[in-house]
């Protein structure tokens, strides 16, 4: 004798679509390997998928209720059911499902034992897990679960995959004027058929704004891989400083370390200041010049991101050079002059 699907399920002959549904997601639920360590839980597990996979498809519910499962199945003896004979239609079916991918499906990836339920175990195996969520069995206003079309099953949507980032070296002169940058990447396309990928090269096309500060991120959504079962990833450039051999950047402040002599720092001295520009500042300066002494020149540093007719300071810094040695004169003129 054949299998009884709507035993397996623990429904009689003639339930409607709405309880074959909650006797499957009651029955996964009870038998699933994870929570039923019981011997044969596995096996149970997987005739219950059988026998959904059957009840829920409206062409094989029929060939079923009409010549059972020989009929199915195509087994002589059938009722010539599966044999294409003038009895019955011309079918052939073996389960050849995964139990486990089937009930990732029904529940849509999510993990109906975790603690966002708030039921036991004991009482998801003789209760609706989803009745205090909403009609229709799921999660109704929340956005859980939406039901499929008779005889489908509800598919698993896609996931975009992560951001692929990528650093985009500027100098500090494209920073001062404004600069754009094309970078070219290849990436995976599907077909018009849906299923088959093909590499594509594309060129991205980036403005580099004035005064944009490091870590500013530009994104180009859904430039990643293509496949038939995903989301393509955002495509992130992030700026990024390239070492300048004159200047260091701080925020919109540009740094100019000028070296100078210790008698320059006791005694007074007059610099040359170069610009990013190209241009040269003056600087004279009549005070000691301490360690960590700065001076501001303002407005000559890089363009505010937000203003950029705006500028930031050009701040120079003083590297003093002191004397390797000293003759015994000057050691002692020093000496004489200078403050204990």
């Amino acid at each position: 004798m054949g299998k009884d699907y709507y035993k397996t399920l623990g429904l009689a002959k003639g339930a409607s679509e709405e309880d074959i549904k909650k006797a499957y997601r009651k029955q996964a639920l009870k038998y699933h390997p994870d929570k039923n360590k019981d011997p044969g839980a596995e096996e149970r597990f997987k005739e219950i998928a059988e026998a959904y996979d059957v009840l829920s498809d409206p062409k094989k519910r029929e060939i079923f209720d009409k010549y059972g499962e020989e009929g199915l199945k195509g087994t002589p003896g059938g009722g010539g059911g599966g044999g294409g004979g003038p009895n019955g239609p011309s079918f052939s079916y073996t389960f050849h499902g995964d139990p486990h991918a089937m009930f990732a499906e029904f529940f849509r990836g999510r993990n109906p034992f975790d603690s966002f339920f708030g039921r036991g175990e004991e009482e998801m195996e003789t209760d609706d897990p989803f009745s205090g969520f909403g009609g229709m069995g799921g999660f109704g206003h929340l956005g859980g679960f939406p039901r499929a079309a008779p005889g489908q099953r509800e598919v698993i949507p896609k996931k975009q995959d992560p951001p692929v980032i990528r650093e985009l070296p500027v100098s500090l002169e494209e920073i001062y004027t404004g600069c754009t940058k094309k970078m070219k990447i290849s990436h995976k396309r599907l077909g018009p058929d849906g299923r088959s990928v093909h590499t594509e090269d594309k060129i991205l096309t980036i403005q580099v704004k004035k005064g944009w500060k490091e870590g500013t991120k530009i994104t180009f959504p859904k430039e990643g891989d293509e496949t038939h079962n995903n989301i393509p990833a955002d495509i992130v450039f992030v700026l990024k400083d390239k070492p300048h051999s004159v200047f260091k950047r701080d925020s919109s402040n540009l740094i100019y370390t000028s070296k100078i002599s210790l008698r320059e720092a006791l005694c007074g001295c007059s610099i040359t200041v170069p610009t990013l520009d190209g241009r040269n500042i003056p600087l004279v300066s009549k005070d000691i010049v301490n360690p960590g002494t700065k001076r501001k020149i303002h407005g000559e540093g890089l363009p505010l991101p937000k203003a950029p007719e705006q500028r930031g300071d050009l701040v120079v810094e003083f590297d003093i050079r002191f004397p390797e040695r000293l003759p015994v004169a000057s050691r002692e003129t020093l000496e004489r002059v200078l403050p204990a």
